[in-house]
């Protein structure tokens, strides 16, 4: 059985989020959704659950930041081309995200952020199926 992974991210307005997460493109199980929180599916192994502070408080003793002005983590996941950050990014900051960093273009990896309308960071990445380029062997000769 593959290990799935499950983000849980609190949320002041679970319907905003949704609307957000909806206008990129994601889909949501109806079976773990309802007024509290819902299960925003990235993949068959990776979900994020959009929790409203009140019923994310009840998973933990320790207080909830403030995504707005303190990083607590920054979520990537991939598509499968260079446009497709590029469109998917459009998407966030038409539907109410905001930016986040500069695209970063390392020739075999390309990636771009936004911020959710909550302020948790995302990060959108492609990268070539070929992998990085080999570094070439060092010059025995050079000194």
């Amino acid at each position: 059985m593959a290990t799935q992974i499950y983000f849980n991210l609190p949320v002041k307005d679970l319907n905003r989020t949704v609307d957000f997460f909806t206008a990129l493109g994601f889909s949501f199980n109806p079976d773990f959704t309802d007024e509290n929180a819902t299960c925003m599916i990235i993949n068959e192994n990776a979900f994020v659950m959009l929790l409203v502070e009140g019923f994310f408080k009840t998973f933990t003793s320790k207080g909830i930041v403030d995504a707005t002005t303190t990083t607590e983590v920054i979520i990537a996941f991939s598509v499968d081309s260079r446009e497709e950050v590029d469109q998917t990014v459009r998407k966030a900051l038409a539907a109410g995200g905001t930016p986040s960093q500069e695209v970063q273009d390392y020739g075999f990896m390309y990636n771009h952020s936004f911020q959710d309308p909550d302020g948790h960071l995302w990060e959108v990445m492609w990268m070539d199926p070929a992998g990085a380029p080999a570094d070439p062997a060092p010059d025995a000769t050079a000194e």
